[in-house]
């Protein structure tokens, strides 16, 4: 018996073709004020189950008493930690039961709390923030506690050669008296001296419904919003206040190396920095454009060079990051600055030749300017995930409260968007040039200075310092 062969016919169906792209604009919210004074921006997005509010506090490190650097951070930590109904093992437990999160952190601009929750359990949530803001215990066991935390977080702080760039970039940059000169989160003897009468001190000086922003993204569906605020955060009470004043930002950006000595340390971390304009500056999507194709992704200048070309790092970023922002005043114009840096590390023999040819960058990109490829695969980094990059609520309401801290319109981010894809190449590159001159940076680095200051002295890229690390 001959075996029978199975002739099968593949049928091929036509490929799928794309769909037109879905229009899309950054949220836009809705605008209110409660009786209380508190300022309301709220945005209902379909399908976002968790809710995320973000609660801007009118309360600038600027404002922390001589000597207690770092009391906002207590404070803002503490907001947890009890209130006048709750001890903290109560409090914590009703968060889990409503199965949200809630976190705080102290900034130059203010003190920042954040709470996400699914949406059905929103009333809930909003009732325990309401009473954390409204009448936080701030009981002297706890204070202590999270005094003797902050302590313990700095030694590690200190060892983290980031994190030490940083504090050495910023003592470097601006005045010794400034607040900007010192670590954000305060050093170990400013901490030391933190008591719960202090941070009431401060909360008592500050916090109030007046000068706060709420903002709230999620789905609303089935919840009644106006009603769950109105019983919560609108039953918050505060005196009025005028927002705290706040003294414009200088910096000294002289050309000049820095290097806080690690004996041994194996790598080197680089920071270089000088102080530029912030969002209100008509300069800064052509500033986010350059900087962007200087060395913000793997495919960036920077990384093409020092990555895969040199092989010295596994990445080097340049950013631009706001600092602090105010609405100019007719007297002092604009406050505000942004911080224009580029980061990385490098093995320490390679520090010398990384640096080098980190210049060689910055001045080629002076002289030849950027290419069209540059700009065009940078617009489309920045514009084309938009979409993806805010699909939470979270991340929406993060970049809204950003706007208010920063006093920009609701529109601002909507509008950036815009203006990042009608940016031109040349324009991208007289701004990404005026950001990192060759000649104005303050270079920081972390590493073994037996083995890297001759190389560095070498290069003539301005006077070289050896700190202690």
């Amino acid at each position: 018996m001959s075996d029978a062969v199975a002739t099968t016919t593949m049928q091929f169906h036509p490929q799928p073709q794309p769909g037109a792209p879905t229009p899309w604009a950054f949220p836009a919210p809705e605008r209110d004020q409660l009786p209380n004074g508190l300022t309301l921006l709220h945005c209902h997005r379909p399908g976002q189950q968790v809710v995320a509010v973000e609660v801007n506090l009118e309360a600038p490190l600027e404002a922390e008493p001589a000597g207690l650097d770092g009391v906002a951070t207590i404070m803002a930590r503490a907001l947890s930690e009890g209130t006048d109904k709750h001890s903290a093992e109560d409090f914590a437990a009703e968060l889990e039961r409503c199965g949200a999160t809630l976190d705080a952190h102290a900034d130059h601009p203010g003190v920042r709390v954040s709470l996400e929750v699914p949406a059905s359990r929103l009333p809930k949530a909003l009732a325990l923030l309401a009473d954390a803001l409204r009448a936080p215990a701030f009981a002297d066991s706890e204070i202590e506690r999270l005094v003797g935390n902050r302590l313990d977080e700095i030694p590690h702080e200190l060892a983290n050669p980031a994190r030490r760039a940083a504090m050495a970039l910023s003592k470097q940059l601006f005045p010794a008296g400034a607040r900007m000169s010192r670590p954000r989160q305060g050093t170990e003897e400013t901490v030391r001296d933190i008591d719960a009468a202090a941070v009431r001190a401060f909360y008592e000086a500050h916090v109030r419904p007046a000068t706060a922003t709420a903002v709230v993204v999620g789905d609303f569906t089935g919840v009644d919003l106006a009603e769950a605020l109105a019983d919560t955060l609108g039953a918050w009470t505060g005196g009025t206040a005028e927002p705290y004043p706040v003294t414009p930002i200088t910096a000294d950006d002289t050309g000049r190396v820095v290097i806080v000595d690690r004996p041994g340390a194996v790598q080197t971390q680089l920071l270089l920095g000088r102080i530029g304009p912030d969002r209100h500056d008509r300069v800064w999507p052509a500033q986010v454009l350059g900087a962007y194709c200087l060395g913000g992704t793997l495919t960036s200048r920077l990384d093409r060079v020092l990555r895969e070309e040199k092989g010295y790092t596994y990445g080097v970023r340049s950013y631009a990051q706001v600092l602090r922002s105010s609405e100019a005043s007719a007297l002092q114009g604009p406050t505000g600055a942004s911080l224009l840096a580029i980061s990385g590390s490098v093995d320490t023999e390679s520090t010398g030749p990384a640096l080098a040819d980190l210049w060689t960058v910055l001045r080629t990109l002076a002289a030849e300017g950027l290419t069209d490829a540059e700009r065009d695969i940078a617009v489309q980094n920045l514009v084309g995930v938009a979409p993806l990059k805010y699909e939470t609520a979270a991340a929406v309401a993060g970049t809204l409260a950003d706007q208010v801290e920063q006093h920009l319109p609701d529109d601002f981010q909507a509008q950036l968007y815009a203006r990042l894809a009608e940016t031109g190449t040349v324009e991208a590159t007289a701004a990404a040039v005026s950001a990192f001159p060759a000649d104005r940076l303050v270079t920081v680095l972390v590493g073994d200075a037996a083995e890297i200051l001759e190389p560095v002295k070498a290069l003539g890229i301005g006077e070289v310092t050896v700190v202690s690390g």
